[in-house]
């Protein structure tokens, strides 16, 4: 993959930029038990997927406001299970490597502000650009999110790399037109072991003006 071009880096939260895939499972685990849904299936796709997109494929007979509260509940029981959430591997490292080269760098998130705020700040990170569920129509796999995050670092999302650990947020970054580096086993234009790989791939590529 050609690094040489990237202008900007484009970050999932969950999993990718903060290890809170315990605190995510926990929430997801009581939520199934108080809803009557199978815990496993549950988690097999929520993952990187805004709560209300995971719960219509979970209960397709709920309408609108019913999907609506249950997506708040959802999110209700993360907002104060901090006590295990950090940084993960590499993450520091990737973004001083950044603030070096002067690339530019945003967050965009399945999780709703208060959420995703609670959680960065958890791990000691501070987003310059953060994009939520909140700011977009329609969450990943949509690329709406990513495209929002470029145009808001103005930088072309050809120029940008998409940095994920789930296979909805990946789909995402390709939609929108972006180069992908992808976690956790998964297919991107570029596979990482973890953050601190892709520090030493930028800081040993020239960057192009």
């Amino acid at each position: 993959m050609e690094l040489a071009g990237i202008g900007a880096v484009l970050f999932d939260m969950d999993g990718t930029l903060v290890d809170s895939d315990a605190a995510v499972e926990r929430a997801w685990e009581r939520w199934a038990v108080e809803y009557a849904v199978d815990p496993a299936a549950a988690l097999a796709i929520a993952h990187g997927s805004p709560a209300d997109r995971t719960i219509r494929r979970l209960l397709p007979a709920l309408d609108d406001s019913a999907v609506a509260a249950a997506a708040a509940r959802q999110l209700s029981l993360q907002y104060d299970d901090l006590s295990d959430v950090t940084a993960t591997v590499g993450a520091y490292d990737l973004l001083s490597a950044l603030a070096r080269l002067g690339l530019p760098w945003a967050v965009v998130t399945s999780a709703d502000a208060p959420l995703a705020e609670a959680r960065l700040g958890a791990a000691g990170i501070v987003a310059p650009v953060l994009v939520t569920v909140e700011d977009v129509r329609v969450g990943k796999p949509d690329p709406e999110g990513y495209l929002r995050a470029a145009a808001l670092l103005g930088v072309p999302v050809a120029r940008c790399l998409v940095v994920e650990d789930a296979e909805v947020g990946l789909r995402a970054g390709r939609a929108a037109g972006a180069m992908t580096a992808a976690l956790k086993g998964l297919d991107g234009d570029l596979r990482l072991v973890d953050l601190a790989q892709l520090a030493r791939h930028l800081e040993s590529t020239p960057t192009a003006p």
